[in-house]
């Protein structure tokens, strides 16, 4: 009954973690242009936007880097360790980063951020997949990655209305802080606060037992790269979370500049946009851990989601072109496009599932960061595609086409992994 407790507690905590790690995911770019603007007063809207970009895809380079760091010391040093550690890291770099006065600082501490950031949710899947009952986890990392969402929610929120926060600050310490400045100071301060419920927290049993093994392998990436089995698991798993990132870094993020004009609405906040297809990501999440321990299968709720996927982008950019809608219904859009990415819980478990102990946190943390990562690939297609005369609409449903078409062909290869029992080891 006490270690139970602790389960449910570790769970509470991990599912803050990513709360907080959403928030500081998606605020960079709900205050990029403020924050730019302030930094940069005297460049071009071109020169700032140009800058916003580079500082996303340093982000970005920061989490490929995390996740392996992240993944290794988690499979030699401790998965609790990885999931604190990532807290601190972000949350020191969220407080820094109100306080950038030039576009090098930011650079640093938006790496520093990335980091950070790729170690929170891969090291809570493996704690709680491993601490947890095997035909109940999925009830477990339903809950951190479902509440976790919420936490873009949180960021467009306090994006729009955190001056309410910055006029406490300055009545308390005469300083004045911006917006932008405000946002990034809660994000840092609720990773802080984070870290206090950090005591009486459970490790996982299986990495304790490993650690009882001599000359066991650890952490070793060969095991995935060298492996022929474990390699094209690998890809298979990252290839089946493409279709997230294709709809929330493509179809979402670009709302204001490209999908909302392609369908005829003008007024679209990409922050309100981001805001809605979270909100749809989050209630997609619950549903689909529920329907995966009902129907006792990771495979079914998946390939589900990646047709719904599909469905929803050719409604999206086909059958709404030049419907005259306004932006509340493009915000619907925006929440059923989330929806059909709410598979984000059971891809990260069934990563966490199909590998041994030993690199259990490797996979669990890399996987889902290069999937994140993939979005440079995505919108690198679809400006390629833009660039031999494809319009807007036709790029992007060719781009999703190709890559929610190799998802369901990935699905079809990866074993089923419910109930899977994980106390296991790879070796060479």
């Amino acid at each position: 009954m006490k270690d139970q407790r602790k389960v449910l507690f570790l769970i509470f905590v991990a599912a803050l973690g990513y709360f907080v790690d959403i928030y500081d995911l998606v605020l960079f770019g709900v205050v990029k242009t403020e924050s730019l603007a302030h930094i940069l007063p005297n460049a071009s809207d071109i020169e700032r936007a140009v800058q916003g970009k580079f500082l996303f895809n340093v982000q970005m380079f920061g989490m490929l880097i995390g996740g392996l760091l992240w993944g290794i010391l988690g499979d030699k040093k401790g998965r609790l360790k990885v999931l604190f550690g990532s807290i601190l890291l972000y949350s020191l770099a969220n407080v820094a980063n109100a306080f950038v006065v030039d576009i090098p600082s930011y650079v640093v501490i938006r790496l520093l951020a990335g980091i950070g950031l790729a170690g929170e949710l891969g090291a809570g899947i493996t704690l709680i997949s491993e601490l947890m009952p095997k035909e109940t986890r999925g009830y477990g990392t339903m809950i951190v990655v479902t509440f976790g969402a919420l936490g873009a929610v949180a960021a467009s929120l306090v994006g729009a209305k955190g001056q309410a926060v910055g006029v406490f600050i300055e009545t308390m310490s005469g300083w004045k802080p911006a917006n932008w400045q405000v946002v990034y100071l809660i994000g840092g301060a609720m990773g802080l606060v984070l870290l206090l419920l950090r005591v009486g927290a459970l490790e996982s049993g299986f990495f304790k037992k490993m650690n009882e093994v001599k000359d066991m392998e650890k952490g070793n990436f060969k095991l995935i790269l060298f492996k022929k089995d474990n390699l094209i698991k690998y890809l298979h798993c990252i290839s089946i979370g493409i279709p997230i990132w294709y709809t929330v870094g493509l179809l979402v993020m670009n709302s204001a500049d490209n999908f909302g004009p392609w369908l005829g609405v003008y007024d679209i906040s990409n922050g309100k946009a981001v805001m809605y297809c979270y909100l749809g990501l989050s209630a997609g999440d619950l549903l689909a851990g529920f329907l995966s321990q009902w129907w006792k299968s990771r495979k079914k709720v998946v390939g589900l989601y990646l047709w719904f996927s599909l469905a929803m982008t050719l409604f999206f950019l086909v059958f709404m072109h030049n419907q005259n809608i306004n932006a509340e219904t493009y915000y619907v859009l925006c929440f059923l496009l989330g929806a059909g990415t709410g598979y984000w819980a059971i891809f990260v478990t069934i990563a966490a599932e199909q590998f041994g102990t030993n690199i259990r946190s490797t996979a669990a943390n890399t996987i889902p960061n290069f999937v994140r990562g993939s979005v440079n690939v995505v919108v690198f297609l679809f400006g390629l595609l833009l660039s031999l005369q494809f319009n807007e609409g036709w790029s992007a449903l060719i781009v999703g086409i190709l890559f929610i078409g190799l998802a369901l062909f990935s699905l079809s290869r990866l074993n089923e992994t419910f109930s899977k029992d994980l106390d296991y080891f790879e070796v060479s």
